[in-house]
């Protein structure tokens, strides 16, 4: 069983049992989160589509926050003695999948 899902959004498709990481959430680690915007559910060949969302709802629990790789922004023009660099760090969310009801 799978479900297509909006989390912070973004669409992930999740099934139950599966880590991934989101966009940081306002959640504490540890916390139980519930995401109600489920667009498509399959359950044994069986498709669900929303318009634009089921009445499903999503179960996840929040594992830990964390900051995601550095990420090097260069710009540069030739001729022009313009050089910029910059950095990135993205703040991320690692949840698990508990049930999707």
């Amino acid at each position: 069983m799978f479900a297509v899902v909006s989390i912070a959004g973004k669409q992930f498709k999740v099934a139950e049992g599966q880590e991934l990481f989101v966009h940081r959430l306002d959640a504490e680690e540890g916390s139980q989160v519930t995401f109600e915007n489920v667009h498509l559910t399959s359950h044994e060949g069986n498709v669900e589509i929303g318009t634009p969302s089921l009445e499903v709802n999503v179960s996840a629990t929040v594992i830990e926050h964390l900051k995601d790789d550095k990420v090097i922004v260069f710009k540069k023009k030739r001729r022009k003695g313009y050089r910029r660099r910059n950095g990135h760090r993205q703040y991320l969310t690692r949840v698990k999948i508990d049930k999707i009801a």
